[in-house]
């Protein structure tokens, strides 16, 4: 088994290349390496893993199509499991069009690739943002998403929506995963949960 993560020098991808790889499978990541948070962090992620033989980083961004196209054309890939995003509400609303860019359009390139190349096998990381203006808790699957209330809700929205028109069109099997606020060992340092464990560590208070 041979999966392509995108993303895959960030928090989510680093535990799942983790897993696969424990597993005897090979992995792929394609990462850009952004200043979204810093990059070393990053860097730290991969490190365990680039001597291994069934590893392979490859540094670049989903927004170039060729690259992307040839990354699909030169591997023969099971399965994409798409991470690679600009995160975040509040940067969504300061840059809207790097996000639209990144999350709209960079996935539309690997949808595409994966037409044209294989696999069959697609996993996009979707947000829980997407529920947007929903006074029912806890949410659901089947909940309403029509009314999303940031750029970056609308992306990942987007993103669903392209690929339930891949696996209508063309037969991918795609899954969308609405992530909630994930946390764990290497996680972004600019989560809440991330800054209160940082100070109770510390044994400073809480605001």
């Amino acid at each position: 088994m041979h999966t392509l993560i995108t993303g895959g020098a960030g928090f989510i991808g680093s535990h799942l290349t983790h897993r696969l790889l424990g597993r005897g499978e090979r992995v792929t990541v394609l990462d850009d390496f952004n200043d979204f948070y810093d990059p070393a962090r990053k860097r730290q992620n991969v490190a365990p893993f680039l001597a291994r033989p069934e590893y392979a980083l490859v540094e670049g961004d989903i927004r170039d199509a060729a690259l992307v196209d040839r990354l699909f054309a030169s591997h023969r890939f099971d399965a994409v499991v798409h991470l690679a995003a600009r995160a975040g509400v509040r940067p969504s609303l300061r840059e809207p069009v790097l996000y639209e860019e990144v999350n709209c359009i960079g996935t539309l390139h690997l949808l595409e690739a994966a037409r044209r190349h294989g696999p069959a096998n697609f996993v996009f990381g979707s947000s829980s943002s997407v529920y947007g203006i929903n006074e029912k808790v806890p949410f659901a699957e089947d909940d309403p998403v029509d009314l999303p209330i940031s750029p970056y809700a609308t992306t990942k929205r987007t993103g669903e929506l392209l690929c339930f028109n891949y696996a209508h069109l063309y037969g991918l099997h795609c899954s969308c995963l609405r992530f909630f606020t994930v946390y764990g060992p290497a996680q972004r340092p600019e989560m809440a949960i991330h800054k209160f464990t940082d100070l109770i560590a510390r044994g400073e208070p809480v605001p």
